[in-house]
């Protein structure tokens, strides 16, 4: 369990979640022993891989107060190869019971210990802050990939989210490295989104993903099904798109 990626980027609404999904979904359909931790209190990758979060008996938030281990947690998706640590709100309330943990950045990490002989690839969906549980997930990670929108405004709180994996570097977890951006809700249709793209591959350069994820209706309808888009709807340009990133995001590693 060499590469874990954490998903990060503390912007709402730039496609982590559907990042996260969409890539495990590929990189399980391409022969691999997938992981997917929502490490969101919303629980949306949760959901849209089916798993009813309403009726959560066991969730990350109990691995991570250590009431149960990952692999009592640990639920199958449909799509074969890939696994989920579900969420839900009851994460939201964790920030007091970690900070009377010791190490508790480290606590993610200590969890998972138990998993890493069983998938080549683990995929950690950040909340939309900078607080613990992403602090717990850049910890675990060996790899981050930022998933940034076409839009206007894409690289405002970019320089934060840099800073805070240079601290985790210097202090935490000197291994981690930032594996690349992904630009997604990409508008071919409008300037702003071709000179963002511009703008972010002349900041980034080779750590900017060649595949462009477009802004698609398809990519948000599928999470309301419980589906990844490869099942979705696998002719449209989002699941090429995301097909083409999970080959990239292998090949890159």
């Amino acid at each position: 369990m060499e590469r874990i990626y954490a998903v990060a980027n503390q912007k709402g609404g730039v496609g982590k979640t559907t990042t996260a999904v969409n890539l495990g979904g590929y990189l399980a359909r391409m022969g691999h022993n997938v992981l997917l931790v929502d490490m969101d209190p919303q629980g949306n990758a949760s959901s849209g891989l089916g798993v009813d979060i309403r009726e959560l008996p066991r969730s990350v938030y109990s691995m991570l107060i250590g009431e149960l281990s990952a692999s009592e947690i640990l639920q199958p998706t449909h799509i074969k190869g890939l696994s989920i640590l579900p969420s839900n709100t009851d994460l939201a309330g964790i920030e007091p019971d970690l900070l009377q943990t010791d190490n508790r950045e480290y606590v993610l990490k200590r969890a998972l210990e138990q998993l890493k002989t069983r998938y080549e690839i683990v995929l950690i969906d950040c909340p939309p802050n900078l607080g613990i549980l992403t602090l717990n997930a850049l910890c675990a990670a060996s790899r981050v990939l930022i998933p940034l929108q076409t839009e206007y405004y894409a690289l405002e709180g970019l320089t934060q989210l840099l800073d805070a994996i240079s601290r985790v570097q210097k202090n935490f977890n000197p291994t981690l490295i930032l594996d690349g951006v992904v630009l997604t809700m990409y508008d071919s249709r409008t300037s702003m989104s071709q000179q963002v793209v511009e703008d972010v591959r002349s900041h980034f350069h080779d750590r900017v993903y060649q595949a462009v994820i477009p802004r698609n209706v398809k990519l948000s309808e599928a999470p309301s099904f419980g589906q990844f888009i490869g099942d979705y709807a696998p002719d449209s340009t989002g699941a090429a798109a995301y097909q083409a990133l999970a080959k990239e995001v292998y090949d890159r590693g």
